[in-house]
C-alpha cells in the first residue's frame, strides 16, 4: 500500500508487520477458513517469509485490517501484466484476495476493508481491471465479491479441487475500473 495506512470508518489497514504473523495464524489455520483456501495449512516460518516477500514487491499491495488495533484480516492485491499483444501497458490488473477473522464476520469488515483496497487500486494505483476468485460454494466470498460491484465472468465446471469434497466448481469475479467509477459517481 506504498508503505502508507489506509483508513475506512472503522479500519486501519496497513502494511502487515512480522509480529502481526502469530495474530494472523490465529484465524488463517481456522478449519472453517482453511476450507475455503487454496492452501489449506501454513506455518509460522512460511507465513512470515512470505509476507517479507510481500513487503519488497513493490507490485503487492497486502495489507493488514486492523480493528482497534487487531488484526482482523488481510487483502491481498498484487499488480500484474494482463493479456494482450506487444504494446500493451504493463502492470494494468490486479489479483484480489483476502482472509478474515471469523469472529468478526457478519458486521461488513472484509467488505470495508476489500472495498478501500479496490478503490486505492483504481484510483491511486491506476489499475484498469482487477480479478478475483473463489471456489463457488464458498458463499460468503461470493457475497462480498458481488457486494463490490464485480461480475462473475467465469462458471467453471467441476474445475477446482477441494480435499473434502473433490471437483467442485470455481467462480472467477472481474472488475474494471470505468464501471467501478461510474458506478462511484451515482
Amino acid at each position: 500500500m506504498e508503505h502508507n495506512a489506509l483508513r475506512t470508518e472503522r479500519l486501519e489497514l496497513r502494511p502487515v508487520r512480522d509480529d502481526d504473523v502469530d495474530r494472523i495464524l490465529e484465524y488463517r489455520n481456522l478449519p472453517e477458513v482453511t476450507r475455503w483456501l487454496l492452501r489449506t495449512e501454513v506455518d509460522p516460518a512460511t507465513l512470515q517469509a512470505a509476507w517479507r516477500r510481500a513487503a519488497a514487491d513493490p507490485d503487492d499491495h497486502s495489507v493488514a485490517a486492523t480493528l482497534d488495533g487487531v488484526v482482523i484480516g488481510t487483502v491481498s492485491l498484487d499488480v500484474v501484466d494482463g493479456m494482450g499483444q506487444p504494446g500493451m501497458p504493463p502492470r494494468t490488473e490486479a489479483e484480489l484476495g483476502y482472509i478474515f477473522d471469523p469472529a468478526y464476520g457478519g458486521h461488513g469488515y472484509a467488505t470495508e476493508a476489500v472495498t478501500a483496497v479496490v478503490a486505492h487500486a483504481f484510483e491511486r494505483l491506476n489499475i484498469r481491471r482487477i480479478t478475483a476468485g473463489c471456489f463457488a460454494d464458498n458463499l460468503a466470498s461470493v457475497r462480498i465479491l458481488e457486494k463490490i460491484g464485480m461480475r462473475r465472468e467465469q462458471h467453471g465446471v467441476g474445475d477446482s479441487w477441494h480435499a473434502e469434497l473433490g471437483w467442485v466448481d470455481g467462480y472467477t469475479y472481474a472488475l474494471l475500473a470505468e464501471t467501478w467509477r461510474r458506478e462511484a459517481a451515482s
